[in-house]
C-alpha cells in the first residue's frame, strides 16, 4: 500500500538562491501538506551517509560536495500516494528534460544543480525521513 508521506530536500542551489518559498508554495498548490521542515547544513559525514546508496558511482563525490556547499531544507510532505506524486511534481533530474510546470523545469539550474531531492520509494521515504526527523517532530495527520 502506498504511503501518504515522503521526504524532499530543497538543495543548496535553490535554497541559497532564495527559491525555497516558491518551491514550497508550488508543492502546496499541488496538494502537498508540509508536516515537518528544518534548515541545516549537512556535514560531509551526513551527506555521505544519506547518499551512501550512490557510493561507487561516478557522481557520488560531486554530490556529497554539492550537498555540503550550503544550507538545505529537508521536509516531510503528505499527500495521497506521496512518493509518486512528488516525483511527478518535481520532474526529470535534468531540467532540460523536465515537463513544463515541474519544480525542476521552473527552478533548477542543471542536471547536477537540480534544486530538489525526492525519495524514490515508500521504503526510502521512511528511511530518509527518519534520517532527518524524529517521529515526534512531524505533525500527526
Amino acid at each position: 500500500m502506498p504511503s501518504n508521506r515522503t521526504l524532499t530536500i530543497i538543495k543548496p542551489d535553490a535554497f541559497g538562491a532564495g527559491k525555497a518559498g516558491k518551491i514550497i508554495a508550488h508543492l502546496e498548490q499541488g496538494g502537498f501538506r508540509l508536516v515537518a521542515a528544518r534548515v541545516m547544513q549537512l556535514s560531509g559525514a551526513q551527506a555521505g551517509e544519506f547518499y551512501a546508496i550512490h557510493k561507487g558511482r561516478p557522481f557520488y563525490s560531486e554530490l556529497v560536495e554539492f550537498m555540503t556547499s550550503g544550507e538545505c531544507m529537508p521536509m516531510i510532505l503528505e499527500k495521497d500516494g506521496a512518493v509518486a506524486a512528488l516525483r511527478e511534481a518535481i520532474g526529470a533530474t535534468d531540467p532540460a528534460e523536465a515537463d513544463a510546470g515541474t519544480v525542476r523545469k521552473l527552478y533548477a539550474e542543471s542536471k547536477g544543480r537540480n534544486a530538489i531531492h525526492a525519495s524514490d520509494s515508500d521504503e526510502n521515504a521512511e528511511r530518509e525521513s527518519r534520517f532527518f526527523f524524529a517521529e515526534s517532530e512531524a505533525i500527526r495527520g
